[in-house]
């Protein structure tokens, strides 16, 4: 394993870490992790910083080890379904990042992800005998998580370009 991957690996786990820690200090103060996806922020940076194998990792990871740890969020179907949408972030801003800029790799991994959230629904509630309507989607996805959208859309951009001109990932990869 060389620098560059160890170094890597090293920051998915402080990723991982604040995704987890990040909800629990949301929900201190009384802030809804539906409202405001505290979880998406560290996993969103992981792929766009360590790459799209990490950020896949540190998606996965995040909401089941959180589940486990502190019961947020729900095991079944909840964590389970947030383990694909974040797994599909962190891979697809890694992977978009390569070709395109830092605003338009974050939309397409949003987008990305929220349709991966939906099928993920559909099926594991449908296992149950639930349905999942279209209606339910588009304001779980959207509506309702439209401050943490408003949130990542302003915030990614700003510390990787923060990070970026302060020469810190130069000097680390």
């Amino acid at each position: 394993m060389n620098k560059s991957s160890t170094l890597k690996l090293i920051l998915t786990g402080l990723f991982t870490a604040i995704g987890i820690g990040l909800p629990i200090a949301f929900h201190a103060f009384s802030l809804s992790g539906s409202i405001f996806l505290p979880m998406h922020l560290p996993v969103l940076l992981c792929g766009l910083i360590c790459g799209w194998t990490y950020g896949l990792a540190a998606g996965i990871i995040v909401p089941l080890i959180s589940s486990f740890l502190t019961g947020m969020p729900p095991l079944y179907p909840i964590a389970i379904s947030m383990a694909l949408e974040l797994a599909t972030y962190g891979a697809v801003i890694g992977l978009l990042s390569t070709r395109l800029n830092v605003l338009a790799a974050l939309i397409g991994a949003m987008l990305s992800g929220r349709v991966i959230l939906g099928i993920a629904n559909v099926i594991l509630l449908g296992l149950t005998g639930k349905a999942y309507s279209w209606s339910m989607f588009i304001s779980g996805a959207f509506i309702t998580a439209l401050p943490g959208i408003i949130i990542q859309i302003i915030l990614i951009p700003v510390v990787y370009k923060a990070l970026e001109k302060s020469k810190l990932l130069e000097r680390m990869f």
